[in-house]
This record gives C-alpha cells, structure tokens and sequence, in this order.
C-alpha cells in the first residue's frame, strides 16, 4: 500500500536559521519559503538525491507545529511522508485496521499540491505518519 518515501520532516523554531544551517553547513539546495495557513505552517523542502526533507515553523496562532516545539524548543523530527497511489482507499484500508486520521479524516491539499491525510502516531509505533496522493 505504501510507496515511497517522500519526505521527514523536521519543526523547527527559527526556519531562516534552519535553512542557512542547511544551505551553508551541508550545501544543500532549499526551495522558497511557502506559507500554509490550512495546515498552520511555512515549509522549505530541502532537496535530496533519494527524497526531501521539509522544515517546519509555525505559522499563525493555533499551529500544531508550535505546540511540538513547546514540548522540543530546539526542534526535532515531526513526521515522515509516505506516497500511497489511492488515498481514499489507503485511509479506509488503515481506518478498517483501526488507525486513526488526525481532523476531519478527509484529505486537504498539501504542500505539494496533492490531497494528504496525517494518522495518529499512538497507531504507528510512535510516529505521526503523512500519507499523500502519488
């Protein structure tokens, strides 16, 4: 059911700082900031070879992000993003098996522009897991 890898994404508190630290440290290349007030963010996505990793800051009151990083100040790794090729049937299939989809268990478009869903991490050994439409 589930494809590949798409991103680990990392919240963090300062997302000029993080970018910096990864284009100058590491080399790597890093999109535009973009805002996504649906999901209370603005993200980056660092560019890999083999996948991405997306850096996360709070964006406007309520955010989820920042109630991560009251509990982790300094930041740390949020969730990992699993490409399925059927949502719907995905989240049906997980729901069946009781896992549990975070909100209202419809998709909402993502960063990327495709409908993702987010799980309850008490479901998967731990780790708040994003499903997106491949």
């Amino acid at each position: 059911m589930i494809g590949r890898l798409n991103h680990v994404a990392i919240a963090v508190p300062n997302l000029d700082a993080a970018i910096a630290t990864y284009r100058n440290a590491l080399g790597a290349t890093v999109s535009k900031p973009q805002a996504e007030p649906d999901h209370g963010v603005t993200v980056v996505f660092v560019e890999l070879p083999n996948t991405k990793i997306e850096l996360l800051e709070p964006l406007g009151e309520g955010s989820p992000i920042q109630a991560f990083l009251d509990k982790n100040p300094s930041g740390g790794m949020h969730h990992v993003c699993y490409e399925v090729d059927d949502i719907i049937g995905a989240r049906d299939r997980l729901t069946a098996e009781g896992a549990r989809v975070l909100g209202s268990g419809e998709p909402k478009i993502g960063a990327h522009g495709k409908p993702v869903l987010f799980l309850h991490p008490k479901d998967l050994c731990g780790t708040l897991v994003e499903l997106e439409q491949a």
